[in-house]
């Protein structure tokens, strides 16, 4: 019985859709003002086992990441929203070879081809607005900004906010100091278990 209490969740408190921002390594100053953004959804490709009855889907394919979508608040000097603009004119380098070197050359003149990627972090909130958990982002790269329509004929001001969305290599959902939220190692014992009641129904249906 004790084991089963301690298996239980002990905080029940729960995650709060508005507590959370984002920061990028390349430029830590620039505040991105997020009001939406998301954990990226991931997918696990499958292969099949055949079999004389159905084949059976069993995992032994790649994970595919979702985007990283942020919608942010404009300031007025548009540092954050030129930031990514910057950021993708260089990588696209539509006039001439030179706005991609300078992408990746930095104040002493050293380029690095690394430096058009940048690693970012999602921190997560608790209820008291202290940081729970951050996702590390690893090797970002923007792959589309929205854009900003100017209309004179609103009444009511509606400050600006554009949506950005990257691409980047993998996620780690960390605790606040850097470690795994939830270590591998506590999920083998449940994950052998569901694996047994799996053959278990399998053997069942035969």
């Amino acid at each position: 019985m004790a084991s089963a209490f301690r298996n239980q969740i002990q905080n029940r408190n729960f995650l709060s859709p508005v507590g959370f921002n984002f920061t990028l390594a390349r430029d830590p100053k620039v505040s991105f003002f997020c009001n939406s953004a998301r954990i990226p959804e991931i997918t696990l490709s499958l292969v099949q086992q055949p079999n004389y009855l159905k084949d059976i889907d069993v995992p032994g394919g790649k994970l595919q990441y979702g985007d990283l979508s942020l919608r942010f608040l404009v300031d007025e000097d548009m540092i954050n929203y030129m930031l990514v603009h910057n950021w993708l004119t260089g990588l696209g380098f539509p006039e001439t070879t030179g706005q991609y070197a300078d992408l990746i050359t930095d104040s002493e003149g050293i380029k690095d081809p690394l430096s058009a990627f940048s690693d970012g972090s999602l921190y997560i909130l608790d209820s008291n607005y202290n940081i729970n958990s951050i996702v590390k982002f690893k090797d970002l790269f923007p792959v589309s900004l929205t854009s900003l329509e100017f209309d004179s004929t609103q009444t009511d001001i509606q400050y600006f906010t554009a949506e950005v969305s990257f691409k980047y290599t993998v996620y780690n959902i960390l605790n606040e100091t850097g470690q795994p939220l939830w270590p591998l190692m506590k999920f083998r014992k449940c994950g052998r278990e569901i694996l047994s009641l799996i053959l278990i129904i399998y053997m069942m249906n035969l």
